[in-house]
């Protein structure tokens, strides 16, 4: 699927609950998903960059309402946690990419998300990470009500199960009309 030169100077990549411990239960399941889809997100990321698309990350506050997003970086890179190789292949470029802390599974409720979106003047999504049939999902269902255009590359997005994550991704593309093709078939120019 293209996504049109006019489309894509409006357009921004959601990075969604990929910068993460993963030191929670059931972790086992989601990161044996979310290990294959950080690479595939790393290459949609760095073409992102190439193509001056703005990356934003939306993560998870683990309702510590003190929580930064660096200090949650530092912690997951500089310690020995589960989710450390994800982050690594998924490193935060503090000079070019956006961070957005949530209290909740959407990615708008309660967060300065839809300002920022407003003020880069975005009106395409392309939402990644995990979970898929949770914070992707209800983030998705969000934008949807804010009338983005979604694109959830199906490659990009992890449950912890495969059935869980193809039916998260078919109720967005039945009911948030987003379109679910995968990353390498999306044409960003470079």
């Amino acid at each position: 699927m293209e996504l049109s030169n006019s489309s894509n100077k409006n357009t921004a990549l959601l990075i969604i609950d990929m910068i993460s411990d993963f030191e929670f239960e059931d972790s086992e399941l989601l990161i044996k998903h979310a290990l294959p889809a950080a690479k595939n997100i790393a290459a949609l990321k760095e073409r992102a960059h190439k193509a001056n698309i703005p990356v934003i990350y939306v993560n998870d506050n683990y309702g510590k309402w003190q929580s930064d997003f660096p200090r949650l970086v530092t912690h997951c890179l500089d310690n020995d946690v589960k989710g450390r190789p994800i982050v690594e292949l998924l490193r935060p470029d503090e000079d070019n990419d956006y961070f957005v802390l949530k209290p909740k599974f959407s990615g708008f409720f309660a967060t300065p998300l839809n300002l920022l979106l407003e003020h880069l003047n975005v009106d395409t999504l392309i939402l990644t990470g995990a979970a898929g049939d949770m914070c992707v999902q209800f983030t998705a269902n969000d934008a949807y009500m804010h009338d983005y255009r979604i694109f959830v590359p199906s490659d990009c997005s992890a449950s912890n199960t495969p059935e869980a994550n193809t039916k998260a991704l078919h109720m967005m593309r039945d009911v948030s009309k987003a379109d679910i093709t995968p990353s390498v078939d999306l044409d960003l120019p470079l």
